[in-house]
């Protein structure tokens, strides 16, 4: 009767949040790249899971859920919105703030027990000042700026920038504050030969940073700056925390990384035939005719555009796999449609599903092939699929649940 009950359920998703375009994401991908980090990550170090920007497109909740079973110490995000989201759905290890949070949250910030990264002076400060007025204390990691040239006190000449020494002691010290940690971002741990020059330079720069903080009494629970890059190749800098971000979902930061650990991509992108059409040779095909046909073709049309995240720029410039083979994009990427060249595939029908990206009967289309045709990172595209695209999770092959963000 359960197996019935479950079948019904998942025939119920399939049909009414599958019919169109969906990221499916495996939480079973998603715990196994969890335990590479860890196993790769000094055992003495906190894991911080970065879930930032909606856990990278993969759906903020389901992925923090899944990341606390599988043993995160802590997430990071971006803005106050997403910490709070976090909160409401019943997450309650702690969170960092890695960007801006406007100084008047700070009894906001306090009574969520959510951290939030101090950067300069008059920030601290304010946030302090906030703080004070409201009768509470917030939890602040001081961000120090060792190369990357963002947020932080700027310390990448420990003589020219030790000014930033006093105001962060100053901050230390200052009422309405507790400085649970201090961390950096590392710049160019991705990249090979300079990139490990200047990842090194980063580095010692940060020690020193805390040396003399030490040397004057000031002491952090959390040291960090390891990010993904950072952890895959350099284990002598994990200190006491680590923060993975795009390695959790399966990717590499770069070509330079990526058989560092063995990673396996937690989402794929789908969708389906929507119509089958044979035309003739010299039929142009969708906006401004930019492909006309040479011969006479069968093509399918597929309900995914540029609204859903697929990038237009892929117009005449990639392909999906139907049935396992390529079917090239022919025309312009359409806000809500694209039109694929099917003529040499078997068996396609309306209906039927086509993977852009990921696995289809054997055959493997990575988010890094289409990054390097659109000259940017995986990052971005995984963070570009649209609100109107279903996250369906499956675990053991079996969908549990589903976002709809529409809903």
């Amino acid at each position: 009767m359960l197996k019935l009950i479950a079948n019904v359920i998942k025939e119920f998703f399939m049909q009414e949040f599958l019919r169109r375009t969906w990221a499916s994401i495996n939480l079973d991908a998603l715990n196994k790249n969890f335990c590479a980090i860890r196993n790769a990550t000094n055992p003495c170090a906190k894991i911080m899971s970065v879930i930032k920007a909606d856990a990278y497109g993969h759906g903020a909740l389901p992925v923090a859920n899944e990341l606390i079973k599988s043993g995160t110490d802590w997430f990071a995000v971006s803005n106050l919105d997403e910490a709070l989201q976090l909160r409401r759905g019943g997450v309650e290890i702690p969170i960092l703030i890695l960007g801006y949070t406007p100084p008047e949250f700070a009894k906001t910030l306090a009574l969520n027990d959510i951290s939030q990264a101090v950067f300069n002076m008059e920030y601290g400060e304010l946030l302090a000042k906030n703080a004070v007025d409201n009768c509470v204390e917030v939890n602040v990691h001081i961000k120090i700026d060792t190369g990357m040239s963002r947020i932080g006190f700027s310390y990448q000449d420990n003589v020219l920038n030790s000014s930033s020494i006093d105001e962060i002691e100053t901050l230390c010290r200052t009422h309405g504050l507790y400085s649970e940690g201090v961390f950096t971002h590392l710049a160019r741990a991705d990249e090979p030969m300079d990139g490990e020059v200047f990842t090194r330079v980063q580095f010692d720069l940060f020690l020193d940073a805390i040396s003399r903080l030490e040397n004057r009494g000031i002491h952090f629970d959390y040291r960090h700056c390891c990010n993904s890059a950072g952890i895959e190749m350099f284990p002598e800098m994990h200190l006491d925390m680590v923060r993975p971000g795009i390695i959790l979902y399966g990717l590499s930061p770069s070509d330079f990384t990526k058989t560092a650990l063995d990673l396996s991509p937690v989402m794929e992108l789908k969708t389906v035939v929507s119509m089958l059409k044979n035309i003739p040779a010299q039929t142009p095909i969708s906006y401004g005719g930019t492909f006309v046909s040479p011969k006479d073709m069968t093509i399918a049309t597929v309900p995914i555009g540029y609204a859903d995240g697929y990038c237009r720029r892929l117009s005449n410039n990639a392909f999906m796999l139907v049935n396992g083979e390529v079917a090239p994009i022919i025309g312009r990427v359409c806000m809500d449609q694209t039109v694929l060249d099917v003529s040499d595939i078997a068996n396609v029908e309306n209906g039927m599903t086509v993977t852009v990206f990921g696995t289809d009967n054997g055959q493997t289309l990575f988010v890094d092939d289409l990054a390097l045709r659109l000259d940017t990172i995986n990052y971005e595209l995984v963070c570009a699929i649209g609100m109107r695209v279903p996250r369906v999770y499956t675990k053991g092959d079996e969908i549990i649940s589903v976002i709809d963000y529409l809903d």
